[in-house]
Formats: C-alpha cells, structure tokens, sequence
C-alpha cells in the first residue's frame, strides 16, 4: 500500500530511480570464480542491503533538493498532474505534492546474477528461478520498509536500460575478465528477463518472467 495518500498509479509521477549492478554481488559471492563451491548467499544479502541503503540515501537527498525547488522549476509537470493534488498546489511547499511521488530502486541483469550464484539462470533451472524470485521478493520487501520508514513511495523497479546493462558488463569485464554466461557478452540481461539469447518458447518466456511482475511495484516489461 502506498503511504502518501491512496492506492492509485495515476498522480505518482517517478521522482527519481537508481539501478543496482546485481550481477557484481552474484560474482564477488558466487561460484563463478572459482573460490568457492557454494554460493555465499549470506554475504550476498549482506552486500544487497548495504547497497540497497546506499540508494536510498542517495534518492531521499535527491528528494530534498528537488522539494527545494520552486513551482517554477516544475510548471509543466505540475500543470500536467503529475503528482496528485497538483492542481490544489496554490503557496504550498512543492513536498506536499512531491511525497506523492516515487522513489525507485531498479535492477540489471538478474539472469547473469543467478548464473554467477548457482551455474544456472532462471529461464534454465527450477533452482535458479526459486533463488531468483526470493531475490526480488527480498528486494521489494525493503522497499516497503522504506516506505514504513521514511513515509515516502520507495518503489522496486524492473530496470529496462540498454545503455546500464552495457556500461555495467563493461566495468565488471575490466575488473574480472570473460566469465562465461556473465561478462561474455557486450550488455546484462534487463532486469528479470531471461536472456534474449536462450531458445524458449513464448509461454515458458511469460511463465519465467511473470512470476515478478508482483514485486516490481515501480514497473515491469516483459
């Protein structure tokens, strides 16, 4: 349930969104690199959390400055109805609007993260999907902690950025060379998908992927 006025998508205008490199936690604590045996799933949700808290840090002083703002710096937005009760503004300060906004916390590539983690993805493997959802359910769960916390909409986003996926692999490739499956290819896999590359059929494609759509809050695209 959102926590800023009802449960509506209409009026929740995304206010800003940060996306996690998911498969640098799968390499630095699964079997990929060959330390290990079994993937580390402790330090896993360890380093999650602890990159999960540094984006929320990092949306909520995003937050602040744009409530800083004047209605002048969002008249357009504002006059569109962007954000719910938009229209009744008049003197107001911007955040009695903007909190009615979201915040949002995306992911790449969780097909190459389960790769990392158990030698399999989601699309391949019963295994993968079961640790796979219980990895986006974690994440949207903290999520709504946030919301509890701070009273604001801190939504879990399913990331679709081309751009992200490549620029991600890039980094990670340079820090850890070709790991098959992971860093071997020029872009991560978009946020839950089962990678383009992998021969399936549309109905197991639908049945693999929809099994997120409930966590992802902020929004999906199958």
């Amino acid at each position: 349930a959102n926590v800023c006025g009802p449960s509506v998508t209409p009026g929740r205008g995304n206010l800003s969104f940060t996306s996690i490199n998911l498969p640098r936690l799968g390499i630095k604590h699964g079997i990929v690199l060959g330390e290990r045996k079994k993937a580390d799933m402790k330090a896993f949700y360890e380093e999650l959390d602890a990159t999960m808290d540094l984006v929320k840090n990092q949306l909520l002083q995003r937050f602040e400055c744009q409530c800083s703002k004047t209605r002048a710096n969002f008249k357009f937005l504002i006059g569109s109805h962007v954000w719910i009760n938009s229209e009744k503004l008049g003197t107001s300060k911007l955040r009695t609007i903007l909190k009615h906004g979201t915040l949002s916390i995306g992911f790449i590539g969780l097909a190459e993260t389960l790769k990392a983690l158990t030698g399999e993805h989601h699309g391949e493997s019963e295994k993968a999907q079961k640790l796979g959802i219980e990895i986006i359910k974690h994440m949207r769960e903290r999520c709504d902690m946030y919301c509890q916390e701070y009273n604001l909409n801190f939504t879990c986003l399913a990331t679709p950025a081309e751009g992200l996926s490549g620029r991600f692999v890039g980094i990670d490739k340079s820090i850890y060379g070709k790991l098959k499956g992971i860093t071997d290819r020029d872009y991560y896999t978009n946020s839950f998908h089962v990678p383009v590359y992998y021969k399936t059929t549309v109905k197991h494609k639908m049945e693999v992927e929809g099994a997120y759509h409930k966590f992802t809050n902020a929004g999906h695209i199958s």
